[in-house]
């Protein structure tokens, strides 16, 4: 799988333009009321990109984004086929050292050894599992992460999270 199919599939992950000031990643300070309320528009957050103009925000250039701060930082071009769709959107969603980290969990490396960075140790790794059996157990590790996350955030956006992870294995070949 390349880029342009990954995002094409991620982007019918995420929605348009929503100003909702009850969402942290709306803000350009990470928190509520922090910051200005400049809104998230095809998942591009003003958390994340707080200098990016949110609502003329193009689908070209949330492209470009994509691709420079998740696609290539998470490994992407590194992997099996079969996990290149997966590492992306758990990039995207759940910021690039996690998606580093479930790969690695996902890999059988040792808990001193899941440290979020792509490296020689992981690529071994990533060498030695079939990937198929690779991107299973990665989504295995993607969803016991979600087990983990904040009783707050589970009750907003879990069922979601947990949503996604579904329909990417129902809808990736």
């Amino acid at each position: 799988m390349d880029f342009q199919t990954a995002f094409q599939l991620l982007i019918g992950n995420e929605g348009g333009y929503s100003l909702d000031p009850h969402d942290r990643g709306n803000w350009t300070g990470g928190a509520i009321n922090v910051g200005q309320c400049k809104g998230t528009k095809y998942g591009i957050s003003a958390a994340q990109f707080p200098a990016e103009d949110i609502a003329n925000l193009t689908l070209e250039r949330a492209a470009q984004i994509y691709q420079s701060s998740y696609w290539g930082p998470a490994g992407c071009d590194l992997v099996p086929d079969a996990l290149k769709f997966d590492l992306f959107d758990i990039a995207v969603n759940s910021g690039l050292k996690r998606a580093i980290k479930v790969l690695q969990q996902a890999c059988g490396l040792s808990p001193s050894s899941i440290d979020g960075v792509i490296g020689p140790q992981t690529m071994t790794a990533i060498s030695n599992i079939n990937p198929a059996t690779l991107d299973r157990r990665f989504n295995g590790a993607r969803l016991h992460f979600l087990t983990t996350i904040s009783d707050d955030e589970w009750t907003t956006q879990g069922r979601g999270l947990v949503n996604r992870v579904a329909n990417n294995l129902m809808s990736v070949a």
